[in-house]
């Protein structure tokens, strides 16, 4: 299958809504957005660190150490409040662009 390329942004978005239903380290996220995806989006390391950091840095989640299902020592994200309010404004702004994109590639004429 072609590689997708994430619009600017959208990575974010995905990160945000994989830690609505909790906190993950960083390969877990990866591995939830690819799994929700039906194996079409992939998150490589390059992309999820600097933004895992982008968002700490505005406050959108915070980090702790803890310990993984194999026993290694990960940094784990949680969403803050601001996070989740992000999430939502990100949402709505996705979905009237999709719509949008949509009525577009459905017109008749």
């Amino acid at each position: 299958m072609k590689k997708i390329d994430f619009p600017q942004g959208t990575l974010e978005m995905l990160i945000l809504r994989v830690l609505s239903n909790g906190s993950n380290h960083g390969f877990g996220i990866a591995q939830k957005i690819h799994v929700l995806s039906k194996q079409v989006l992939s998150v490589e390391e390059g992309s999820m660190y600097p933004a895992l950091h982008r968002m700490h840095e505005r406050g959108w989640i915070k980090s702790e150490w803890g310990v993984t299902e194999n026993k290694r020592r990960a940094k784990y994200y949680k969403l803050t409040s601001i996070g989740k309010k992000r999430l939502g404004e990100e949402r709505v702004s996705w979905e009237t662009l999709a719509n949008a994109i949509g009525d577009v590639l459905n017109a008749s004429s």
